[in-house]
């Protein structure tokens, strides 16, 4: 299988994040994308490749350009309003209801109208990662267009969380949105299914009022898990994509016989839609000793999650999510793509 990374992400370094009411180190770091590349390296999985550079289009295809065009300044804008000591921008204000959602100029507000939480720094090479992480999925996915079994996108900063004029949940641009659109431009039928702990409140977001590209989510119940206000199981679709929308809430202390029971309903439901291509939003925070997640999914259980994407037998792109348990990342991502592999 080949992998497609990204050097670029090593300048996106989150310190601190604001969680619970406290400012608490981060967990989306650089070592979580690099202990996969070395455990790919390791296992001999395949050729890791730098992603080829795509334009804005694809972007574009997905997000709003006032969005965009946002993150590409904010970390300026943020140093010309505090001075060249202030080394990440994160929102303190937002346009709360009986308050105006006019985007006035100065950066405070435009983090409150763009960012939805307060966990989600902008730095010095927030946006060349986030930019590279979108080349990443799309070359994994052009791999695939053009003839390959699979890919994986090995991706960072995530991207699920983010929507098409929002960012937040550590993600500023939705990867494996744009390179679903992507393939849909080129002809093709689009699923997407999301197995991180978290919902995909922002590939559902993107994707909701329409029927051309399904998304699927199995992941942690919102009464109690982030992103909290999305993810319930009667959000099926809205218009045209009535029904192309499936949530899989589950509860604390998931293990796998219930896991592999929402599973089975997820491939059932999406193989009625009919896709021709399969993106996998690949979290592996579900994992038992993730430090941020209530599942109790084991290493040897993401042999039998790839053995389970791979019976849908389609094309399948693969794009790295969350997943915080530096130690044991790189073994349970491998776990799933190796598993995938040798079912064919």
């Amino acid at each position: 299988m080949k992998t497609f990374y990204s050097p670029a992400h090593l300048g996106h370094i989150p310190a601190q994040e604001f969680e619970g009411g406290r400012l608490l180190p981060a967990v989306e770091i650089p070592s979580r994308a690099e202990a996969v590349r070395a455990r790919i390296e390791e296992r001999k999985l395949g050729p890791i490749l730098a992603p080829t550079g795509f334009d804005d289009a694809p972007i574009l295809r997905v997000h709003d350009g006032g969005l965009v065009s946002f993150l590409g300044d904010a970390f300026a804008q943020w140093q010309k309003a505090y001075g060249p000591k202030a080394l990440a921008a994160l929102p303190s204000r937002w346009p709360a209801p009986g308050l105006s959602a006019r985007r006035a100029p100065d950066i405070e507000s435009r983090l409150g109208t763009f960012a939805f939480d307060a966990g989600t720094p902008i730095m010095r090479g927030t946006w060349d990662a986030a930019r590279a992480a979108v080349d990443v999925a799309l070359s994994a996915a052009e791999a695939v267009r053009a003839g390959e079994r699979s890919a994986f996108a090995l991706a960072r900063p995530p991207g699920h969380h983010a929507a098409g004029d929002v960012f937040g949940g550590f993600c500023y641009l939705n990867n494996i949105a744009i390179a679903a659109q992507y393939l849909r431009d080129a002809g093709l039928r689009p699923a997407i299914l999301d197995v991180d702990y978290h919902h995909g409140n922002g590939t559902q977001t993107i994707f909701y009022d329409r029927d051309d590209v399904f998304f699927c989510s199995l992941h942690a119940d919102p009464n109690f898990a982030y992103p909290h206000f999305l993810g319930f199981a009667d959000e099926t679709g809205a218009g045209r994509g009535e029904d192309a929308n499936l949530n899989l809430p589950m509860p604390s202390g998931t293990e796998w016989h219930a896991y592999s029971a929402a599973f089975a309903k997820a491939r059932a439901t999406i193989e009625a839609f009919g896709p021709d291509v399969l993106l996998v939003s690949l979290g592996l925070d579900t994992f038992i000793d993730d430090p941020i997640a209530r599942f109790r999914l084991t290493s040897e259980d993401y042999l039998r999650l790839g053995e389970a994407i791979a019976a849908f037998r389609l094309p399948t792109v693969f794009v790295f999510e969350g997943g915080y348990n530096v130690e044991m990342l790189g073994v349970n991502t491998v776990n799933v793509l190796e598993a995938f592999e040798g079912a064919h």
